[in-house]
């Protein structure tokens, strides 16, 4: 379910802080990943 997340917010259709608490830190964690840190702010 992250992946999912992960993929709108890069695309530019979901924002982080819509990004319901448990599944957070993963979300953060990918996209850090993916040296996109500053979108899960």
């Amino acid at each position: 379910m992250a992946v999912i997340y992960v993929t709108l917010i890069v695309k530019g259709k979901y924002s982080f802080a819509n990004v319901p608490e448990i599944l957070k830190g993963k979300v953060s964690e990918m996209l850090n990943d993916l040296d996109l840190g500053e979108l899960a702010q």
